[in-house]
């Protein structure tokens, strides 16, 4: 392989022209041939006996020539790359030039590269922190939710169905007097007041006792994922089955006993304050990163190319479709019910994409300015912590991701430690007015914050920066966690 020439255009595309010698591309030709020979028929000779010469004269000396170029392209693009100090963002467009036995073959590939990137202020950056707390209302609200995880539903006869009540229903609708396709259940458990229904089903259900059988005259929405009821009149043949209501436990010793490790209600609401706030302490560092490094990225100067946001919001995508997976779901089906088109649904990733790929972009960057590269024992370290994330081997680990992705978020989170440890920070309680006064500090010389950088770990700083590329790798562990207990 060599690269016969590199041409930068101005759309920030850089088009490589890539010679594969005539040795290599008839070691490809030789391997196609073999390949493929048994499948061949020839008049005159058994099925997949007939000589490669043969073969060519009557199929044309090119029969080989295809499969030999996709079999040896990608290697030889893939050096290009490397030899031409590029970096690119998104697949080449690949055109091959010429072919032959005696000279190999020339492709050309085109692909838009990493732009520049400018950035000469991100240190001493002014942020305020918002310190949140918790209150007695929040955790009761929590033990509320507890509460409601615990209930149970206990059968009622002797009254009408009220919001909040379930009401397990047989049901059938009709738009013209005609059934449609999916409007019919048996047995469906509906909870009042859940709004989970066309808009006024549930209420018409209300008031109604066990045993009786009513309509519901209701209308589709405009903007009904099925094309066929937008905006139709429908009318549902109703019976109630059942009413059940919930039961919620009360709130003493026994009941910490039950959904906790804690013998008393007043240990519970100590551990869940706790973790109330552990919470909110994260949400507050998770925030003043994120302002931090937004107000990095607009001291940035770079020409970012579209097809790097659009990258990004695929990755998305595929991270929310795996989700949906691991509920039973698949992305086709979530759009028919959120009523929403592909298009549209792209369009709320757009926002976050942007703001990542200027991240990671800036963070990049640092990490070049300051010379940041990770030592091998938090490399391993970082191994390490997947692997127990995951419950895999470490050797497993490091065959699904990369050394040089593990590298590379690593020194991204020095960068933003970089960051973060040069702001100046004010802290502002909740609820605080903006304009009151507050104290400024340089997180660098900060007790509490140096005493946070010293316990940190390797693998656990990890988690916290870059975690949109983190999540890529995990997402990768976990995926390969999943096709073993297969």
């Amino acid at each position: 392989m060599s690269v016969k020439s590199v041409k930068t255009n101005d759309d920030k595309r850089v088009e490589l022209e890539i010679a594969v010698s005539a040795e290599d591309f008839n070691k490809a030709v030789d391997a196609a041939f073999k390949k493929n020979s048994k499948k061949i028929n020839v008049p005159g000779f058994r099925k997949g006996k007939a000589p490669r010469k043969m073969i060519e004269k009557m199929y044309g000396e090119g029969i080989f020539f295809e499969e030999a170029v996709n079999n040896t392209y990608p290697a030889a693009y893939q050096a290009a790359v490397v030899e031409s100090k590029i970096e690119p963002v998104d697949r080449a467009d690949i055109e091959v030039m010429e072919v032959s036995k005696e000279n190999g073959y020339t492709f050309k590939a085109t692909v838009t590269v990493k732009p520049e990137v400018k950035l000469d202020s991100y240190k001493g950056i002014e942020v305020e922190k918002k310190l949140y707390s918790v209150s007695d209302k929040d955790v009761e609200e929590q033990l509320t939710r507890m509460q409601e995880q615990t209930a149970r539903l206990i059968t009622v006869e002797d009254r009408a169905a009220k919001d909040g009540d379930t009401a397990v229903i047989d049901f059938e609708g009709f738009v013209d007097d005609v059934a449609f396709e999916g409007g019919k259940g048996t047995d469906y458990s509906l909870a009042l007041g859940s709004k989970s229904f066309i808009p006024g089903f549930e209420d018409q259900v209300v008031g109604h006792k066990t045993g009786e059988s009513f309509d519901v005259n209701v209308s589709f929405p405009e903007e009904y994922h099925a094309e066929e009821l937008k905006g139709k009149a429908a009318v549902f043949k109703v019976t109630i089955k059942e009413l059940k209501v919930k039961e919620l436990a009360k709130l003493d010793d026994e009941f910490a006993k039950d959904v906790s490790e804690f013998d008393t209600l007043d240990e519970l609401k100590k551990d869940i304050e706790k973790k109330l706030q552990e919470k909110r302490d994260e949400q507050s560092d998770t925030e003043v990163e994120n302002k931090l490094m937004e107000e990095v990225a607009g001291k940035m100067e770079a020409d970012i190319p579209e097809c790097m946001y659009e990258s990004r919001i695929n990755e998305m995508i595929r991270d929310f479709e795996y989700r949906l997976q691991s509920q039973g779901m698949d992305l086709t089906h979530y759009l028919q019910y959120t009523g929403m088109e592909l298009e549209s649904f792209r369009k709320t990733f757009r926002a976050q994409a942007e703001a990542q790929v200027k991240t990671r972009l800036a963070l990049e960057k640092i990490v070049e300015l300051e010379k940041i590269e990770p030592t091998s024992e938090e490399v391993e370290a970082e191994f390490l912590n997947i692997s127990q994330q995951y419950k895999m081997e470490v050797e497993k680990v490091k065959t699904i991701v990369p050394t040089s992705d593990i590298k590379i978020g690593l020194a991204m989170n020095k960068a933003l430690d970089i960051v973060r440890e040069n702001a100046k920070i004010k802290e502002v309680k909740e609820g605080a007015a903006k304009r009151k006064k507050t104290t400024t500090r340089k997180k660098a010389t900060t007790k509490t914050e140096t005493e946070k950088k010293e316990t940190k770990t390797a693998a656990k700083s990890t988690k916290k920066a870059a975690p949109k590329e983190k999540k890529a790798e995990t997402k990768t562990a976990k995926a390969a966690k999943e096709k073993e207990k297969e």
